[in-house]
Formats: C-alpha cells, sequence, structure tokens
C-alpha cells in the first residue's frame, strides 16, 4: 500500500480533518492510545499541549495508508502496517490515534503518532522516513501479492498524473480531478515543439498562457479563470519552459489574460458551458441521491450489526461464565483440575468466536464496498463525458479562432494601426481609427463556419 507521511503541527486542525463525515461516507475511531482523552480533536489538543513544554513545533507524525484501488484489506493488516511503522521510526509507546475512512467504494487509514516523549520532554527524532516508509511500502506489496507501482521499480516510470495535496484542493475549487489537470497540460505539452502550438494546444484544453507574479509560466483557464503553474502540472523544468516558450516577461499577465477572456470568450460558447454544466449536476443528483441512501442503508446495516454483534457476545460470554461453577463444587472442580479445563474451553472458544465475529464483519464490509463501487463506475462515467464534452467546446472555440493572442504591447499595436490607417502617432483619432479597424475586419473573408455556430443563440 501507499504511504505518505508528514512531521507536522496544527493538531486540531488535522483531528478535524480525520472526523470529517462530509467527505468521507464512513467515518470509524479504531484508536486513541496513550491519551488522557478518547475523543480525537481531544487528544489532538492534549498533543499540543504537550509539545509547549518544549520547542518543537512540527509535533505530529502523520502517515496515510492507501491499499491499491480493488484492494479489500482487513483490519488486521493494518494493524500490522501501522504496527510496523511505529516500530521503524522510533515510535514505540508514543501515543497515537488511527482513523478508518470510506469514500467510493475503498477504505484507508490515517495514523497519527505524538512525537513528544513524555519522560524526556523531547521530541522523537524520525530520520529518514520516507525511505522507510518506502522501503516498508515495498514490503507490503509483495507480501500481499499487489501488483506493484511502476514508480516503485524506477522512478522514471513515476506516473506523471501524482499530485500534490495543494493540486488536488486546487483541482476540488474547480470541480475537476487533478490527475486530469495535469494529464491535459502535460498533452499539451507533448504535441507542441514551439511556443504558438503549445498555445493552441492550450486552448483545445480550455487554458491560456499567461505570466505568473512569482511562478513564472502559467495557465489561465477559461471558465473559472483558476491560475495553474506550468512548471508543477507539466512536470517540467524552468528552463525547459523558457526554451520552447521564450522569456516569460515577454507573456501576458494573468490581469490581461483574465480580460481578454472575458472579451473573447463568445457568450454562446459561456452559455454552452454552463448548460452543460447545469446538465452534469444534475446527472450527479441523482446519482448522489442514490450514494446518500447508500451510505444511510449502510450505517444502518451497520449499526444492527454490531447491536447484534454485541448481544450475541454478551450472551456466550455469560454461557461460558455459568460452566465455572462456584463455592463448593466450584473447590471441588478445582481440586479435581476440572476447572482449569474449562477455563482452557472458554478461552479456546472465545478466541474462535473473535474470529468469526471479525470475519463476518469483514464480509459485511466487503459486501458493501463491492456495491458502492458499481455505483462509482456510473458517476465516473458521468464526470468523464462531461470531460469530453467540454473539451469539444474548447476545440471548437479555438478551431474558430475566437481566442486571439494577448498583444505583447500595447505600442507595437498602435504602431500597426497606424501604418495600416495613415494614422498620426502624436494626435491619435481614436474614433477614426476604430472605425476604420471595424471596416477592414468587415471586409475580412469569413472563417470556415462547419458545425453549429457558437456565437448564435
Amino acid at each position: 500500500m501507499i504511504l505518505k507521511a508528514s512531521q507536522r503541527g496544527g493538531g486540531k486542525q488535522l483531528g478535524v480533518h480525520l472526523m470529517n463525515s462530509h467527505d468521507n461516507e464512513h467515518v470509524e475511531v479504531h484508536e486513541v492510545r496513550g491519551f488522557v482523552s478518547d475523543n480525537v480533536v481531544s487528544a489532538m489538543k492534549e498533543a499540543h499541549a504537550a509539545s509547549m513544554g518544549t520547542k518543537c513545533k512540527q509535533f505530529l507524525f502523520s502517515v496515510s495508508l492507501n491499499p491499491p484501488q480493488d484492494a479489500n484489506v482487513d483490519i488486521a493488516s493494518f494493524e500490522s502496517a501501522i504496527n510496523r511503522i511505529e516500530e521503524r521510526n522510533n515510535l514505540s509507546g508514543q501515543p497515537r490515534i488511527v482513523v478508518f475512512h470510506e469514500k467510493e467504494g475503498r477504505r484507508h487509514a490515517h495514523a497519527v503518532w505524538s512525537r513528544i516523549d513524555a519522560d524526556t520532554m523531547t521530541a522523537r527524532n524520525l530520520p529518514f522516513f520516507k525511505e522507510r516508509l518506502q522501503e516498508l511500502s515495498k514490503e507490503l506489496y509483495r507480501e500481499h501479492d499487489w501488483k506493484m507501482p511502476r514508480g516503485f521499480v524506477s522512478k522514471d516510470e513515476r506516473d506523471p498524473r501524482n499530485f500534490t495535496l495543494d493540486q488536488w484542493q486546487q483541482a476540488k475549487r474547480m470541480d475537476r480531478k487533478a490527475g486530469d489537470l495535469k494529464q491535459d497540460i502535460q498533452d499539451a505539452w507533448a504535441i507542441s515543439d514551439n511556443k504558438a502550438s503549445f498555445e493552441a494546444a492550450l486552448q483545445e484544453k480550455g487554458f491560456m498562457l499567461a505570466r505568473g507574479d512569482r511562478r513564472g509560466y502559467v495557465a489561465v483557464h477559461m471558465m473559472d479563470k483558476q491560475v495553474l503553474s506550468l512548471s508543477r502540472y507539466s512536470g517540467k523544468k524552468p528552463k525547459e519552459l523558457e526554451a520552447r516558450l521564450g522569456e516569460a516577461d515577454k507573456l501576458p499577465n494573468v490581469e490581461d489574460t483574465s480580460a481578454r477572456i472575458d472579451s473573447d470568450v463568445s457568450h454562446r460558447l459561456k452559455t454552452l458551458m454552463h448548460q452543460l454544466q447545469a446538465e452534469r449536476q444534475q446527472d450527479l443528483a441523482q446519482l448522489d441521491t442514490k450514494r446518500i441512501a447508500m451510505r444511510d442503508d449502510q450505517r444502518r446495516e451497520r449499526q444492527r450489526f454490531d447491536g447484534t454483534l454485541k448481544h450475541r457476545q454478551q450472551a456466550e460470554a455469560k454461557e461460558r461464565a455459568s460452566r465455572l461453577r462456584t463455592g463448593v463444587l466450584g473447590l471441588w472442580d478445582r481440586m479435581r483440575g476440572e476447572y482449569k479445563k474449562i477455563e482452557a474451553k472458554n478461552a479456546e472458544e472465545a478466541k474462535q468466536a473473535t474470529i468469526r465475529d471479525k470475519q463476518q464483519r469483514r464480509t459485511l464490509l466487503a459486501s458493501q464496498h463491492t456495491e458502492r463501487r458499481k455505483l462509482q463506475i456510473d458517476i465516473d462515467r458521468v464526470r468523464s463525458d462531461y470531460r469530453a464534452k467540454a473539451l469539444e467546446l474548447y476545440r471548437d472555440l479555438k478551431q474558430r479562432g475566437q481566442t486571439r493572442p494577448i498583444p505583447q504591447q500595447t505600442d507595437n499595436t498602435l504602431n500597426r494601426l497606424h501604418s495600416q490607417f495613415n494614422v498620426q502617432a502624436s494626435q491619435p483619432d481614436r474614433t477614426e481609427r476604430i472605425d476604420a479597424f471595424k471596416e477592414e475586419r468587415k471586409q475580412q473573408p469569413r472563417r470556415d463556419r462547419n458545425g453549429p455556430d457558437l456565437d448564435r443563440d
């Protein structure tokens, strides 16, 4: 399974994230160990309070455990992996929290340790924790006979669509998948060999090239005007970008690009995109209604199962306890050695009952995950269809020439107008210049308009 870890502060924010039942369909607090409180958020506050006696600001060690997409991993396997993480990173005996999240028909886990050693009031050091976790991750793939990601075999074969938390959050604001955004920009880069072809390829994906304030080359989305760093999303170094695109200073800034998007993207296109988004939301809303109903049904089913399980455990424990006689008869059983035999039998039955209960719960969860994954296929299909239709609209927009390169400098544009219309640069007549420019546009041949006219209502 993929293990991602970080040293961090912000215990309260992390606690809220772990208990987030809005983005996660099922949240289960599996363990709160070594804290006075059994509440996740309160335990995080305890960890922060302990850190106040030290100079440590990153007093937490947070690890997410993500198994392969279609793997049904039992609790014991997660517990084993978490214990091995703890042993290899000098965290044995440290307070920890384990929470399971379930969404889209799959389960993953979060384990958080306090780094503060209460005996020495120092933070446990975590040298080379990323390398250690990567090695453990490879071991888990081999032990469970899962297909290992190619990036584990060779760094050169890592999935270029992998994204950071910041990229995931930005894609979420755009109601897109971060992997899709990276793929769009990387595809545009792959099919281009110069600035003009790259700009054209970007426009077909719904972006326009611009100059960022701090990030050099950026892409501005045509609909929501989100700004994406080309270096991060394309995976190319600034020197590679500059070699193909020229100096970033010569590109229009984000504000000018946004203004040009407002003026160039036709009202008809915006209307079509909004209609497409409305259709998508309607389709997703129907599926989301099914998802919520399924989530609620699964929660009730788990509650019923847990209630039945608890009742059965109590009844079985009571039955086993009744076998141990008390008083004179119990003393007689002890003298004959019968008492120890009954105790051993009870212990074995309790062990087998625990195994049975875990297996039944694992079967229940596996059945629910399978049911949820079937619904996720329909959800992913709607998203994929919307993305394909949106890209088709952007391609049509680009082919109709409705997005033109932004003039690099206003002076050059004015000089071109002056040379064409013989207007004096020292005292330009603005009205005459605009009228002449409009007349020239009318005389130009109309572009090929095969297919639906995006400019017409």
